[in-house]
């Protein structure tokens, strides 16, 4: 791995000095996890100010150098959708380098997140390898991300799984709302596993399961992979997102991992949420994840300090701190922020007009009168289930 400017920025605090955490495994978990790095696209998509596609390009590029080897790139939606990720035309050929190995470098591999057909045709033009379709367990959700009803979604999403998947594609299906809805409170397990069957028996190769306002717990998640389970679906299928509204990823991870699963969806630096449900704060960070998992004694390959560093940085060019406790940690002082390769508040949004308009204009469009509801609310309601809001 070749230096960047800025990688010897992060570390320089006391937990730097004490260097990484000590292992201690515990038995019944993997001894691997690979990391299902999101920050790109699931993190960008959330940000109000638009990221110039030269820095998202870098970004991935830090990623990789930090050994991590699935990298969700971005998404090819309308525009109008998630104008943070206009430019995914732009980016793609940015990426290209990335797709093979490169001396001791293993190829990475960089899904993008396609909403129907026309983001297939998309995907296919660039010769996209991997890609992921979003679908809701519940009915106010997928109305309000995808303009349909759970069952109109999924009619949409079977003719891109059997096309991408002709073509050679891998395909990942992404479940939201696996444990509540802010609109309809506590999601029925029976319900979760009806939705998350039909995706995985359309041809995903691999379901990621949701906690998209962060409500869940470790009952929950156990007990729901274990429905999983009785329904004939493995771990080695499963993928799990958590979300950190209330601090329970790092702890929901943890019975995700002791019931088998091995692939986990974090954001670097803890950024993101959705635009389509203000209650969903930030992504698990990629950095607290990994350190818990190297405490563990789990091998992920990431290079713990090479991916702070890569934080620490987009975070100068973002204008505003990570809020992931392990980057704040590691890189010890605000010092560090302002040396780490970026202006102290560089402000993406002083540079929105390099990414704005680019790579995707309106004749892409994948389904373009999707939106959010006039009315989302703002925080989601306690573990036992959100209570339903006045809309």
């Amino acid at each position: 791995m070749n230096p960047r400017p800025g990688d010897a920025a992060a570390g320089t605090g006391t937990a730097a000095r004490l260097g990484p955490p000590t292992a201690v495994p515990l038995p019944g978990l993997p001894p691997r996890v690979r990391v299902h790095e999101v920050g790109p696209r699931d993190g960008l998509q959330n940000e109000t100010a638009i990221v110039p596609v030269e820095i998202k390009a870098e970004f991935v590029h830090r990623l990789a150098d930090a050994g991590l080897r699935t990298i969700e790139a971005t998404s090819l939606v309308h525009p109008a959708w998630v104008p943070q990720l206009a430019d995914a035309e732009r980016l793609l050929p940015a990426l290209r380098d990335l797709r093979e190995p490169v001396g001791g470098r293993e190829a990475v591999r960089l899904p993008v997140l396609v909403p129907n057909e026309r983001g297939l045709d998309r995907a296919l033009a660039h010769d996209v390898r991997e890609i992921a379709v979003f679908a809701s367990a519940t009915e106010s959700f997928a109305r309000a991300n995808l303009n349909r009803t759970v069952a109109e979604s999924l009619e949409m999403f079977a003719p891109v799984v059997r096309r991408a998947t002709a073509a050679g594609l891998t395909v990942r299906g992404y479940l939201s709302m696996c444990f509540g809805d802010p609109w309809e409170g506590a999601v029925p397990p029976a319900r979760v596993v009806e939705v998350g069957t039909r995706l995985l028996e359309m041809g995903c190769a691999e379901l990621s399961l949701g906690d998209t306002i962060g409500v869940g717990t470790p009952g929950q998640v156990t007990a729901l992979l274990e429905r999983f389970g009785e329904a004939g679906v493995g771990p080695e299928r499963l993928a799990v997102h958590f979300h950190d509204t209330y601090g329970q990823a790092l702890a929901n991870t943890l019975a995700a991992l002791r019931a088998g699963v091995t692939v986990v969806d974090a954001s670097a630096g803890g950024l993101g949420g959705c635009p389509y449900a203000r209650s969903a704060t930030g992504n698990l960070a990629t950095e607290d994840l990994v350190w818990m998992l190297h405490g563990l004694g789990i091998d992920t390959g990431v290079d713990l300090r090479r991916l702070v560093a890569t934080s620490v940085w987009l975070a100068g060019h973002l204008g505003r701190p990570s809020p992931s406790r392990t980057v704040r940690a590691l890189a010890g002082s605000s010092e560090a922020s302002r040396t780490a390769g970026a202006p102290e508040a560089s402000g993406a949004s002083g540079a929105s007009g390099a990414s704005g308009a680019s790579g995707t204009s309106g004749d892409s469009g994948d389904s373009g009168d999707s939106g959010a509801p006039e009315s989302s609310p703002s925080s989601p309601a306690p573990p036992t289930g959100p209570t339903r809001p006045t809309r």
